[in-house]
């Protein structure tokens, strides 16, 4: 089967659930437990551009050691990285020195893991079976996402912070078993056009960055307020998001590959300007908050399959996978910093939680229009 013919992708897609089951139990309770914790909604957003601008100052220097030791021990040294975020984060109590270790800690392992991440799975996967790839990847993540949220909430409540966020710190460690005897990618000591190649998707990356500040981590701190600052909730509410959408990744995936891939962007992106408008009327009544996040669910799965083929394909055709994630993850870091700053701004000035969700509507409309660009009319438009 075209989705998992690839053991190398295969050995990246178990990989890629552990961590998901890490985001999940921990990550996912970012921006909710430093609102626990006493910092503002406005602080909030200013950690999450914090975090960005240290992935920006550090990605430049990352090139230099994956042309020696190739993109496998990168990713690995991300994976430890990023699993070290979660014990500092139990210590977060408001402003201070835990906060600040725990924004450089983060900002660190996100620019090591992502960047080699990205470039990794352009490089070993197939394009021709990308969507499918990505379908299983979207779906297999989905399944994690309804026991993962459960396992964090219940932690947070009953074994408190500390232990909650050692055992995802563990099982983001444990993440890096199955990419033990994967091979590694060498990176070109110079690649002529590598950057160039990746202009037409900064422009997605910027759109998409901007908008994952929106639907992601502005909605999550709304949501966490509406429901009362419950974590168990709030773990809940994610939890049944993931069960709707587990399926739907497949069925995209698959018809990206089929030569779908503009009538893809057109169900993606209005499924998305439809949930933003659904979360921003439901956030002065938690059921329907609950409700529209489950929505969410139809979603997440849908831009996986959606982006994916358009940027891994590009990135496995240039020159330098790597340079060519160099360029698409700063793209993401700058939508994502502008957006939290904006959001942040509004929050201070006494703009409600909602003005901040509703940041993503120029951002959806930025991504379709530039997708329907990059995508080919027709498979027979793609084959020529």
């Amino acid at each position: 089967m075209a989705y998992f013919a690839n053991r190398a992708v295969n050995r990246v897609h178990l990989h890629s659930a552990l961590v998901a089951f890490a985001q999940g139990a921990g990550g996912l309770f970012f921006f909710v437990f430093l609102l626990h914790a006493g910092v503002s909604p406005t602080l909030a957003l200013l950690s999450q551009a914090g975090v960005v601008f240290g992935r920006f100052l550090v990605r430049p220097a990352l090139l230099p050691l994956a042309k020696r030791w190739g993109l496998k021990p990168l990713l690995l040294a991300g994976n430890a990285v990023m699993a070290a975020q979660y014990p500092l984060l139990a210590l977060v109590h408001g402003l201070g020195a835990a906060l600040v270790a725990v924004i450089a800690v983060a900002g660190l392992g996100e620019v090591l893991y992502w960047m080699s991440y990205n470039a990794y799975y352009a490089a070993i996967g197939d394009a021709e079976h990308r969507g499918h790839q990505l379908g299983a990847r979207e779906a297999l993540v989905s399944l994690i996402g309804i026991v993962a949220p459960l396992a964090g909430a219940w932690g947070l409540m009953t074994a408190g912070p500390a232990w909650t966020f050692a055992g995802v710190a563990l099982v983001q460690l444990a993440a890096s078993a199955p990419l033990i005897r994967v091979p590694n990618v060498a990176v070109k000591s110079a690649a002529p056009g590598a950057f160039k190649a990746a202009s037409p998707a900064i422009w997605l990356m910027i759109a998409d960055g901007w908008f994952d500040t929106s639907y992601l981590f502005a909605w999550q701190i709304a949501l966490f307020v509406a429901l009362g600052r419950s974590f168990t909730a709030y773990g809940g509410a994610m939890a049944l998001a993931s069960l709707v959408g587990a399926a739907g990744a497949l069925a995209m995936g698959r018809h990206v590959d089929g030569g779908g891939g503009r009538r893809v962007v057109a169900i993606t992106y209005g499924v998305a300007t439809a949930l933003i408008l659904a979360r921003a009327g439901s956030l002065g009544w938690a059921a329907a908050a609950v409700a529209a996040n489950a929505a969410g669910g139809l979603l997440n799965p849908l831009l996986g399959p959606t982006i994916g083929p358009a940027i891994y394909n590009r990135s496995q055709a240039s020159p330098c996978s790597l340079r060519f994630a160099m360029v698409t993850e700063t793209g993401w870091d700058v939508g994502c910093f502008v957006a939290s700053l904006i959001a942040a701004a509004l929050f201070a000035a006494g703009a409600p939680l909602v003005s901040g969700v509703l940041l993503a509507l120029p951002a959806i409309a930025a991504s379709a229009a530039v997708l329907w660009r990059m995508y080919p009319r027709s498979r027979r438009e793609a084959l020529a």
